[in-house]
């Protein structure tokens, strides 16, 4: 019985010991989660809209040659898919994954068959992965979370920027997690390049914009610019996802030890009165006995 006892004790422990760690790491992504929300609601209107006018540019601008706008047969592809370089944070690594799987079996199934899909991954749980699985992959750019910044997202934009127009890909697409907050994420796949164009209803008006200076120098310069923005808005919805989701089951792991505390707590309730009544039982017996 004393054995059964040390035991439920030590389980006790253990588990009064984890869920310290849990409430700690809990803490910690809070607020890392707050400087990390407060950083994509600053971005994304701004994000949004370079993208939206971008778009917009390139489809009123059929008189104008723009590379990076350039429609081919998606004959290779590379996707970028944004994961975090640490665990514990539920389903969130799983679900970019499975995402870019998804994305790979409904649109480039041939092209994969065919060694014809490149990964090239941001963050390190999404690089093992795809080493690990004997993807094709791009291993430059996986260390961006390590020490994030805009200059270190541009370079992997820089990248897929350079080889599109080397004819390298004919498709670009990224793969992420949308923060909407603490406990909601949207897992979404997002065409880079070629640059999406917006089709003008039947009816719609058409965008018009004054170009100073010329509209060719304008479009060339602005183009990569807003390109490198996309990637670090992604980077930043990935980011502010990842400490939401890690909070998140952190919390969840708190008040499932809760429960099992209260759970080994009556079990070792019930082990302690069984003993004391086992002993009770045995020295009266013992005095009946002496008494005979």
């Amino acid at each position: 019985m004393s054995g059964q006892l040390k035991e439920v004790r030590n389980r006790i422990k253990s588990v009064t010991s984890t869920q310290q760690i849990t409430k700690a790491m809990k803490m910690v992504s809070a607020a890392k989660l707050r400087r990390a929300q407060d950083a994509i609601i600053q971005m994304r209107p701004y994000a949004q809209k370079l993208q939206e006018m971008l778009s917009n540019i390139a489809s009123a601008s059929s008189d104008m040659a723009l590379p990076l706008a350039e429609e081919r047969a998606a004959e290779r592809v590379l996707l970028i898919p944004i994961t975090s370089d640490r665990g514990l944070c539920g389903a969130y690594n799983s679900n970019v994954i499975k995402a870019t799987r998804q994305l790979i079996a409904d649109k480039y199934a041939t092209q994969f068959a065919n060694g014809n899909v490149t990964i090239l991954p941001i963050g390190k749980k999404g690089y093992e992965y795809f080493v690990k699985n004997n993807y094709k992959v791009v291993a430059d750019f996986w260390t961006i979370f390590a020490d994030l910044s805009f200059d270190n997202v541009r370079n992997a934009a820089v990248y897929a920027q350079k080889a599109f127009l080397n004819k390298e890909y004919d498709r670009v697409e990224l793969v992420y997690s949308q923060f909407k907050n603490a406990a909601t994420q949207k897992f979404v796949t997002e065409a880079y390049l070629p640059i999406p164009k917006v089709e003008n209803t039947a009816g719609g008006k058409t965008n018009d914009f004054i170009y100073e200076p010329s509209k060719e120098i304008l479009v060339q310069e602005l183009m990569p610019k807003i390109l490198n923005t996309q990637v670090y808005k992604a980077v930043l919805d990935a980011n502010a996802s990842e400490h939401g989701a890690r909070m998140t089951a952190m919390d969840k792991a708190s008040e499932n030890a809760n429960e099992l505390l209260k759970n080994l707590k009556i079990s070792y309730n019930r082990a302690r009165q069984a003993a004391i009544t086992t002993e009770l039982t045995e020295i009266v017996s013992g005095a009946a006995a002496l008494q005979g």
